[in-house]
């Protein structure tokens, strides 16, 4: 006889390990701030690239007013705001990476405790129908 109560169980941990398993079983192998960290330092990376090809464009676009005034170009006042520029959006994008992987990370650990609720629940079943036989 079909039990409906282990069907429905098994197919709701068949749908999460398809969807959001896979990637919620991977997080919990690291500790939050680890985890964190790393994706931080990625996005801090990604942000100093980012921005380095952006300046490399501007300066290309500019390229023959950066040649024509070579001689009277206040270099260390362009220095000083690319520094600034990149300190802020690099504080941005790090603040903003550990506010959303935190996030992230901490709704991956709610998503996998109900999931091993549902497996102890399945557990439960199992027994129940084996002492049933």
């Amino acid at each position: 006889m079909l039990n409906f109560k282990k069907i429905r169980l098994m197919t709701k941990l068949a749908v999460y390990e398809k969807k959001d398993g896979k990637e919620d079983i991977h997080l919990s192998k690291y500790y939050k701030t680890d985890y964190v960290r790393f994706q931080v330092l990625k996005s801090i990376i990604t942000a100093s690239i980012g921005y380095a090809l952006i300046i490399a464009l501007i300066a290309f676009y500019k390229i023959e007013y950066l040649i024509k005034n070579a001689v009277t170009l206040d270099y260390k006042l362009i220095g000083t705001y690319i520094l600034a520029f990149y300190l802020i959006t690099i504080t941005i994008y790090g603040a903003g990476a550990l506010v959303l992987y935190s996030m992230k990370y901490d709704g991956s650990r709610k998503k996998l405790s109900r999931y091993f609720k549902l497996l102890k629940r399945l557990k439960k079943v199992y027994n129940e129908s084996t002492h049933e036989s």
